[in-house]
Parts: C-alpha cells; structure tokens; sequence
C-alpha cells in the first residue's frame, strides 16, 4: 500500500509541479490535461491546457495533483504537507525554496525535537512543514 498526496489547484497545477520540481529535486513522471482525456469535447476551451493528472516522485514517493474545475475548486484546509529531510542544510534549502513568494507561519529553526523545523504555505496554497529531527 502506499499513501500518496494529492494536491488540487485553481488552474496553476502546471507551474505548481515545475516549482515543486525544482524546490525538492522531484521528477515529474507523467501528466494529462484535460484537452488530452475523453472528456476534451466537454471541456471548455481555455480549459483544455490545464492538468487533468500529474504525478511527481520525490525520492520513494509520489506527490500528485490536478486543477480542480473552476466550480469544484475548495483552497486547502486541515491538511498540511509533512517533509522528513534528514540534514539541516537541505531542510534550510528545501524551506527557502518553498516559502519564496509564500508566508512563513513559523521561521525553520532548531527545536527539542529538530535541528531544523519550519511551517510555512507556499505561493500556491499548499501548506508545508519542514521537519529534520535530532538523533533519538
């Protein structure tokens, strides 16, 4: 089994996952517009160039996501996504790459439990927390 995020957005999953590309080192290994599916001829045409499905692997998992139509789209909310990074200079990196453009809810810093935490929502809406524990 496995357990695998999956983000919806307001027409910008595109850029959203090249972002997240680059932020974590993921590899984007598929994507589908809506102008590529069986429902293309339902679909408005401003519509078709946006993101039916993506899928990205981020060392042994799988983040994904899709733009939401314009109708159903919900901003996130009580969920926030967790990222174990083993060392403090790449949680730094990886907290720096995410929050540009975003809001930091709370600075990356050491806590009792982390060389290295921080929370933060990125430009997109997607809440992050940046997690690279001390050693038990």
């Amino acid at each position: 089994m496995q357990l695998n995020p999956y983000l919806s957005f307001n027409g910008e999953c595109a850029e959203a996952f090249k972002f997240y590309a680059e932020a974590l080192g993921g590899q984007i290994v598929m994507t589908m517009t809506y102008g590529e599916t069986p429902m293309c001829d339902q679909t408005p045409a401003d519509w078709r160039g946006k993101i039916a499905h993506t899928r990205m692997r981020v060392g042994g998992t799988m983040l994904m996501g899709s733009d939401s139509p314009p109708d159903r789209f919900e901003p996130m909310k009580g969920v926030t996504i967790a990222l174990g990074i083993d060392e403090p200079a790449e949680a730094e990196r990886v907290f720096q790459a995410l929050a540009a453009g975003g809001n930091v809810t709370m600075p990356i810093q050491e806590t009792f439990w982390a060389r290295r935490f921080g929370m933060l929502t990125d430009r997109f809406g997607t809440p992050w927390m940046i997690n690279c524990e001390k050693p038990m």
